[in-house]
Order: structure tokens, then C-alpha cells, then sequence
């Protein structure tokens, strides 16, 4: 995958995260309520640039780890 649409796909897959559990964390803890409404946004624009770094950090471990993995088990599956 070429640099531009890496981060490209970061930036889309961390602000769905963002915005999706600032949603639920936040319905959890306020409940259905104006102030939940109210209060979402802020978190999820807050939550975004964090989400981005630590993704962009993560995901080269995620990918290691994920390789060994799938490389591990396709040797032990027994056909």
C-alpha cells in the first residue's frame, strides 16, 4: 500500500473509531440524554487525534504480530 493511501486509511479507520466509542462510552455513562448529545462531539474530536497517533503506532506491531500469526497457524492446520 503506497504512504498516501495508508494514511488515508488511518485517518478514515480512527475517526470511525473515535466517533464510535465516544458514542457508546459516552451513551453508557450519560444514558440517552440531551447532555449525551451534547457532549459526544466534543468527545469524539477530542478522541480523534489520539486514536490517529496511537493507531499509527500500533499498527505496525498489530502487522508483525498478525504475519507471525497467520504464518504460525497455516504450518500447524492439518489438512
Amino acid at each position: 500500500m503506497d504512504k498516501k493511501t495508508l494514511i488515508l486509511t488511518q485517518v478514515i479507520m480512527t475517526a470511525i473509531m473515535a466517533v464510535s466509542m465516544s458514542g457508546i462510552m459516552s451513551f453508557i455513562a450519560l444514558g440517552p440524554t440531551a447532555l449525551w448529545l451534547s457532549t459526544w462531539p466534543k468527545n469524539a474530536i477530542v478522541a480523534w487525534p489520539f486514536a490517529f497517533v496511537l493507531g499509527a503506532v500500533a499498527f505496525p506491531a498489530a502487522s508483525r504480530i498478525a504475519n507471525w500469526m497467520t504464518k504460525r497457524s497455516s504450518v500447524t492446520v492439518a489438512e
